[in-house]
């Protein structure tokens, strides 16, 4: 029987094909994701599950690409070039999905808003958000983000006067901060916390400051309708391998190495973030924490004309119950 397997393999090796394995028989269904802030540690189950081998044990392979913030993430998925779309504030989708676009909820991806601050050269004037007056501008990624949702609510709740200013990452807003083109910059770790320690920059506020947004879901993994009814197993999948890809995270020392890796600075940087602003709770997937508050706050600061009904609430929200 042996002799004949190799008789066999050496038949098709003389035939210029490779013997077909049977792994290689079994389908692999492709799923792209757009992902703004591509780099950031929340962001992370679709790209280091990818690389850890976890989507491949659901038959998947998930493709990530990046974006400047959640109004292009947003676009992405209701134009179709991505199946999800990752690190998207909860206020933008539901005034998307209040317009009429294809987009729903499939999985809470962030809880609170410690992780993202604000920051000033480190020779400004401005010791604190108190002291910008309506000359200064402060940063924020893109239209529909958790940061503009912050720094909206940063006028509402806290009376800041600066001039809210779409930036963009936060490499392209740590230089427009640093040349004097923005007063207040807006980032999320690990970007800034080298320079930070190195004082060229100072906090001088963080999203938890704003007691609406403290324990609410602000950002979401998000999915086209189409490709939900379409890709239906698929995307349940995909939801059971990017929770298996959040335990791993928190779970093997081999994910922040890889981590590491991928945003080329040091481990012991990365550990000290991730205590101080990325607590595995914060990550959960299991419910829309505080809803009403988030629907509430969209009214509020404009981003939806009236609050959602319970039939439109049943139909954004799609979240798979844990297996």
């Amino acid at each position: 029987m042996k002799r004949f397997a190799v008789a066999i393999a050496l038949a098709w090796l003389a035939l210029g094909v490779a013997p077909v394995k049977a792994e290689d028989t079994l389908k692999i269904d492709t799923l792209k994701i757009a992902v703004g802030q591509i780099n950031n540690w929340e962001n992370q189950a679709p790209t280091l599950g990818e690389a850890a081998g976890i989507f491949r044990k659901h038959d998947l392979k998930v493709e990530a690409f990046a974006t400047q913030g959640a109004g292009e993430t947003i676009q992405a998925v209701v134009s179709g070039s991505a199946d999800l779309g990752a690190g998207v504030g909860v206020a933008g989708v539901m005034r998307a999905f209040a317009k009429g676009a294809p987009v729903r909820i499939l999985l809470p991806a962030f809880t609170g808003t410690g992780d993202l601050y604000w920051y000033v050269k480190a020779d400004s004037p401005l010791q604190s958000l108190k002291d910008a007056t309506a000359a200064n501008t402060i940063a924020y990624s893109t239209s529909g983000s958790s940061s503009n949702n912050i720094v909206v609510a940063f006028e509402k709740e806290l009376g800041v006067k600066a001039k809210p200013t779409a930036t963009g990452g936060p490499p392209a807003t740590f230089t427009q901060v640093m040349t004097g083109q923005i007063d207040i910059g807006w980032s999320a770790p690990p970007f800034g916390i080298k320079e930070i320690r190195e004082g060229k920059i100072r906090i001088i506020a963080r999203g938890s400051d704003i007691p609406s947004l403290r324990d609410q879901t602000v950002r979401a993994i998000i999915v086209n309708a189409s490709a939900l009814k379409e890709k239906h197993d698929a995307i349940l999948r995909f939801a059971q391998g990017y929770r298996e890809a959040v335990d791993w995270m928190y779970s093997d020392p081999k994910a922040l190495q890889m981590y590491a890796e991928k945003v080329n600075e040091p481990v012991d940087i990365l550990a000290e973030s991730l205590k101080q602003f990325h607590p595995k709770s914060a990550l959960q997937t299991e419910k829309m924490a505080d809803l009403d508050g988030a629907i509430k706050d969209a009214v509020t600061l404009k981003f939806l004309d009236a609050p959602m009904t319970q039939e439109q609430i049943v139909e954004f929200l799609q979240i798979p119950p844990r297996k």
